[in-house]
């Protein structure tokens, strides 16, 4: 990018890669995006197995995790800032690290959100089941056409959709911890024996010792995943440097609000032995308050977490595939917008993937979740890794005078960017010692050679272009 794109881009907040798109988000919208790509199956489902397995402890892992994740988020945050667009990944990692890495990074976060999708039709399944006996495969295949067809329509619709499935999410985890302090204060309900002392007394904070609590860190990183979710809407929203700063100052109210919060709650109402994998802890928290028809409504609220980020996935998926076919990293046909300003091949392609998932729902039920969730957490390791890469160079650069300096600067950096990044490779060392781990670092390998293999014949117009 020359010195003149990038005057182009600080005044216009957006590349040439965005035209096309309608700024159909709204402030109001982003936000609800921003709240809602922080709250998804990975906890509400993923908490129960967390909890079975690290009890107590499991809340300071989230915690060391928000800590990471605010890092990453504020990097990115300086990012956008300096630069808006929609393939906000793959195009910086193009820009500071170049053409192969913007291209690993691109197909990585589409690969992400393909697998997470399959986890919340997954999920989907599961959360039907509750109401009625239809097969975990039917209600993916279902879900994932309705939700492929909501994102074909417009961005707008996409937009509208994610803000009321957010306002579901976030009141029922408000109604839940209210709820939750009311059995604690009060005494209502028929919850044994609520007390906040369940955090420390049952076992300690480490019952079933320090080494499992960070074994948990994996399925915690899974429920972190889509955060960064609104660097993909730079394209798309009204006023990106404005509602895109503000969406990620309010990330640490949403972790210690939403996590950190409900999770304290929850332990406090009941036992951590009282929770196990397969089994959402807000669904059994409610049924063990007693609160009649409490349960059911949870549980809907939890399938309408799982729409709202299967649509979110299908949503960036489309974007991302647009921004690598406008970079000549794609066939050329996935850079085509539909007469309602949407990528509609790029979404139909994803969407087709991601029958995949509905393929082992039909197989494997019981290990869906585990299966793709290690996929989503080995891939957006690498993803948040290069993030917090670029931001170092970046930083290199303003420093030399290269380029010029964002306004909205990460705090500590560059010591807080490489703290984070020493947390993610932890991660990845700890992927070793679980089974889904291992499968994890399996599948991120055999990634990476199809990564490779795949560049020269992908990429191969765009080199032969600059060469002439």
């Amino acid at each position: 990018m020359t010195a003149s794109d990038r005057q182009a881009v600080n005044e216009t907040g957006a590349t040439t890669a965005d035209e096309g798109y309608a700024r159909g988000l709204s402030p109001r919208t982003i936000q609800m995006i921003a709240i809602g790509g922080a709250i998804g199956t990975g906890l509400f489902y993923g908490a129960g197995g967390a909890i079975e397995q690290a009890g107590p402890a499991l809340i300071l892992a989230y915690l060391a995790a928000g800590l990471a994740i605010f890092v990453i988020m504020r990097a990115l945050g300086e990012l956008l800032t300096y630069r808006p667009v929609t393939g906000s990944f793959a195009e910086y990692a193009n820009e500071f690290l170049g053409r192969f890495a913007g291209f690993a990074t691109g197909w990585t976060y589409w690969a992400v959100w393909v697998s997470t999708c399959m986890a919340e039709i997954t999920v989907a399944g599961k959360y039907v089941r509750y109401w009625f006996d239809i097969p975990q495969w039917v209600t993916a295949l279902v879900v994932l056409g309705i939700m492929f067809g909501l994102n074909l329509v417009s961005v707008k619709l996409f937009g509208e959709g994610e803000f009321w499935f957010s306002i579901i999410k976030v009141t029922a985890i408000i109604a839940m911890i209210g709820i939750g302090i009311g059995v604690l204060v009060f005494g209502f309900g028929h919850a044994a024996d609520p007390t906040v002392t369940n955090l420390w007394n049952d076992g300690g904070v480490f019952p079933n010792g320090f080494n499992q609590a960070l074994l948990a860190l994996q399925i915690v990183v899974f429920a972190y995943v889509g955060v960064e979710l609104v660097g993909v809407t730079a394209g798309e929203a009204r006023d990106p440097k404005k509602t895109l700063r503000k969406a990620i100052n309010t990330l640490p109210f949403r972790i210690g609000l939403f996590y950190v919060g409900a999770l304290v709650v929850i332990m406090s109402v009941s036992s951590w032995r009282t929770f196990h994998a397969g089994r959402s802890p807000f669904v059994e928290v409610f049924e063990q308050i007693g609160i009649p028809g409490a349960a059911a409504i949870i549980n809907f609220v939890l399938l309408t977490a799982a729409l709202s980020s299967c649509n979110s996935g299908i949503y960036s998926t489309g974007r991302m595939l647009r921004s690598l076919a406008q970079r000549d990293e794609a066939p050329a046909g996935l850079g085509a917008l539909s007469p309602r300003s949407v990528p509609a091949t790029g979404i139909a392609v994803s969407a087709a993937v991601m029958v995949i998932g509905v393929g082992v729902n039909y197989f494997s039920p019981e290990k869906a979740f585990g299966y793709v969730t290690s996929v989503s957490t080995m891939g957006i390791i690498f993803v948040w890794g290069v993030i917090l890469v670029c931001h170092l160079i970046y930083r290199m650069r303003v420093k030399a005078g290269l380029l010029p300096a964002s306004d909205y600067r990460l705090p500590g950096a560059p010591v807080t960017s490489v703290l984070a990044l020493a947390f993610l490779a932890l991660v990845v060392v700890l992927l070793f010692f679980t089974e889904s781990g291992r499968t994890a670092l399996v599948v991120g390998v055999v990634w990476g050679i199809l990564v490779c293999a795949a560049y020269p014949l992908l990429s191969g117009r765009g080199a032969r272009r600059e060469s002439l």
